[in-house]
């Protein structure tokens, strides 16, 4: 799995999940329990990965939803 983007908002990261499961996007959260280390305040944000094949997709996904500013610059390969 490869990151699509990073945030600590939970209001964005639930409208990103939402937006890749109805897209049919498998994805995972990850870093969702650091709470418990960082005291709940919220300043470790929380990393959204997704298959490799399904990264343009899903960058495309957030681009359409007002998001891109959320999305870390691409390397070039």
């Amino acid at each position: 799995m490869i990151e699509l983007l990073r945030t600590n908002d939970p209001v964005t990261l639930n409208f990103i999940e939402v937006s890749l499961r109805d897209a049919g996007i498998a994805h995972l959260v990850l870093d969702r329990n650091m709470s418990v280390i960082e005291g709940s305040i919220g300043i470790l944000p929380r990393r959204v990965m997704v298959q490799a094949d399904d990264l343009d997709e899903a960058r495309d996904i957030m681009r359409d939803a007002g998001l891109a500013a959320e999305l870390p610059e691409r390397k070039p390969s």
